[in-house]
């Protein structure tokens, strides 16, 4: 078993560009267009600097569009046309080109724990592949050191299924895939009153979200 902690893999972060009506549509809801925007911004700033405070990992992010004002400094790859699937793989196989191991996240768990993140990089010295359950049926991580074409394409996105239909895939391509523990993501109310929970409680870290939380509840 390897264990090259120094050896650097590509974090690839799936996040829109955060305008009103574009984003958090389910929090919109309650929140508002223009709040839930600003906590999209501050998700993706706390996701992005989480991962740049892990020395083995790359961040960047794979967008819909080009990130302005804070966000701007942020490592961009654009994510490219075709079903969330095809824009995963696109965006895959750009790191693999690179680099051995990608570990794909979306900008929805502001403050994942270092430890779920650690546990990823472990299981991918070994695994070809390692995934990060949700709390909703979903997956919060992907990390991948192969990526066949055709691997994610066709899959039933944010679907209470689409877990079990990727570890399906996964092991139709016959890759040795291994899970980590679960989180979960910011979609909807209860997801929110959970994270707040967590900030207060100083379970997690995620000092922009906090921020604009407190500018909200204040």
């Amino acid at each position: 078993m390897r264990d090259e902690v120094t050896e650097s893999i590509q974090a690839v972060i799936f996040a829109k560009v955060p305008r009103p009506g574009e984003v958090k549509t389910r929090l919109a809801r309650t929140i508002g267009l223009e709040q839930a925007a600003k906590l999209a911004e501050a998700f993706l700033l706390d996701t992005y600097q989480s991962l740049a405070n892990v020395p083995w990992a790359q961040p960047v992010v794979a967008t819909t569009g080009p990130l302005v004002g804070e966000l701007s400094s942020m490592e961009q790859w654009i994510q490219g046309d075709g079903d969330l699937g095809d824009r995963i793989e696109r965006m895959v196989h750009r790191a693999l080109a690179t680099t051995d191991q990608v570990i794909v996240m979306g900008a929805d768990t502001p403050g994942l724990p270092p430890v779920l993140l650690e546990q990823a990089r472990v299981a991918l010295q070994d695994a070809d592949a390692v995934v990060g359950p949700g709390c909703d049926g979903g997956f919060y991580l992907l990390g991948l050191r192969h990526c066949p074409e055709g691997l994610l394409v066709g899959l039933p996105w944010s679907q209470k299924n689409t877990r079990l239909a990727l570890l399906e895939r996964l092991e139709r391509f016959q890759l040795e895939t291994h899970s980590i523990e679960s989180w979960f993501d910011v979609d909807h109310p209860e997801d929110l009153e959970r994270l707040i929970r967590g900030i207060e409680r100083e379970q997690i870290t995620a000092p922009a979200t906090a921020a604009i939380l407190a500018q909200m509840y204040r």
